[in-house]
């Protein structure tokens, strides 16, 4: 079964940086399309990127455009996130998706991913 590992959370100050890796295994990694989603507390899990891996056409939320950046390391199996200019409102859980359907990158809808990681922590301080 497809596996999904995340990493790279943290506590970061407003106007700081991290970056997310996202662990593949267990799937054709072309064949897929990957997506980064999160949910902060009392807030319904949004999309936030998504990524198509076999050409790399990706999709963003509007509230990230300019600030975050997805990309992926097809050697590696690894999809990243680059998140820029933190905003206290980026805090919550993000989770990488996967779904069998390269073109599920358009929508980022987080009902069409099939696969899920355990996520992991941002916090952004004011």
């Amino acid at each position: 079964e497809v596996q999904l590992v995340e990493s790279g959370g943290g506590l970061v100050q407003a106007g700081g940086s991290l970056r997310l890796s996202c662990a593949a295994s267990r799937f054709t990694f072309d064949d897929y399309a990957v997506g980064w989603f999160r949910q902060a507390p009392g807030k319904e899990r949004e999309g936030v990127s998504c990524i198509g891996l076999g050409d790399g056409s990706s999709n963003y939320a509007d509230s990230v455009k300019g600030r975050f950046t997805i990309s992926t390391d097809n050697a590696k199996s690894t999809v990243y996130l680059q998140m820029n200019s933190l905003k206290p409102e980026d805090t919550g859980v993000y989770y990488c998706a996967a779904d069998h359907r390269p073109s599920s990158w358009l929508h980022c809808a987080d009902g069409e991913y099939d696969y899920w990681g355990q996520g992991t922590q941002v916090t952004v301080s004011s």
